[in-house]
């Protein structure tokens, strides 16, 4: 099983890394317009496949992504001191009017996987790059707020004494400042969050800790860039447990964004909410039942994409 990783900066890079740890896929192919970079974080990574799993780690151009199942897209251009949102969106535009058409010439079964942000928009712009090659949007998803909701389920985990993966909760809309958590929507084994605090002898949760878990999730990237200038592990870990459902078609509920097509209010607007991934990328779209101070949050983070995208006048 073969992985294409396009785009290696950190994120890019500490992906393939995370894949071959976790021992994902058989072969992972780097590639990045600067050939010496990609060249030296395959040899780097490879060092450390005699102590993780029997992986092959190589550099490659566009035409080594031949027959690869997932091509994970890291590419972009970063934001530089004052420039605007929308000046960087119609660089990164420019990045992507080259690279999608380049990996879907090469590798025209693959699912692609946008990491590249703002995630939402890019995974819009590969969609739109990739719809004349004919690949449908299903098999073009971005990371979209899965980092979001792990950290949402993490926090939560802390305050209860629980192991996260028996947390279910969703962030969804704008991988961003829009986003949404969905606290109507939290459970721990199937309990709801005031229920199961009462059941175990703990306190509620207060107003003013759901404001500062809300803080902590929304506010994460900004606290860590400022401490170390990226955000890298987090998602990585994301990536690689993304591709691993769709490598192993495994039926998983993510929190992907997409273009949707059957959420009112949302059609044709590129956001996350939880989906059913598998091999072919993203099965079905799953809408949640919000109370209603979410759901005008969550109508207006679709707004915020919505004016985004169309200011890009593709």
């Amino acid at each position: 099983m073969k992985i294409g990783v396009v785009g290696c900066g950190m994120v890019g890079s500490t992906a393939a890394f995370a894949l071959v740890m976790r021992g994902i896929g058989r072969e992972i192919v780097l590639v990045d317009v600067n050939h010496a970079r990609a060249e030296a974080e395959a040899n780097d990574i490879g060092h450390a496949v005699p102590f993780a799993h029997p992986l092959q780690v190589r550099s490659g151009e566009f035409a080594d992504l031949a027959d690869c199942r997932v091509v994970v897209i890291a590419a972009g251009v970063p934001q530089k001191p004052g420039e605007t949102r929308l000046a960087l969106l119609q660089r990164n535009a420019a990045v992507f009017a080259e690279v999608v058409p380049s990996i879907v010439k090469h590798a025209p079964a693959a699912v692609l996987v946008v990491v590249s942000n703002p995630v939402d928009i890019m995974t819009h712009l590969a969609a739109h790059f990739a719809a004349p090659d004919g690949i449908p949007s299903s098999r073009v998803i971005g990371s979209g707020t899965m980092l979001d909701t792990a950290r949402f389920r993490s926090l939560l985990g802390r305050r209860f004494a629980v192991d996260p993966q028996y947390v279910h909760a969703y962030v969804i809309g704008e991988h961003g400042d829009s986003e949404v958590l969905t606290w109507s929507l939290v459970s721990i084994a199937g309990t709801n969050l005031k229920d199961f605090a009462i059941l175990h002898g703990e306190d509620p949760l207060t107003e003013k800790e759901r404001q500062l878990i809300d803080e902590k999730v929304r506010r994460a990237a900004y606290h860590i860039i400022a401490g170390k200038a990226a955000t890298y592990y987090g998602i990585a870990s994301a990536v690689a447990r993304l591709v691993n459902v769709l490598l192993l078609d495994q039926r998983a509920v993510l929190t992907i964004c997409k273009r949707i097509e059957v959420v009112p209010g949302c059609h044709g607007v590129t956001l996350g909410l939880p989906h059913v991934v598998g091999a072919q990328g993203a099965i079905s779209t799953i809408p949640l039942q919000l109370d209603p101070d979410e759901e005008k949050a969550f109508q207006r983070s679709a707004s915020i994409l919505h004016d985004a995208i169309e200011s890009l006048k593709l």
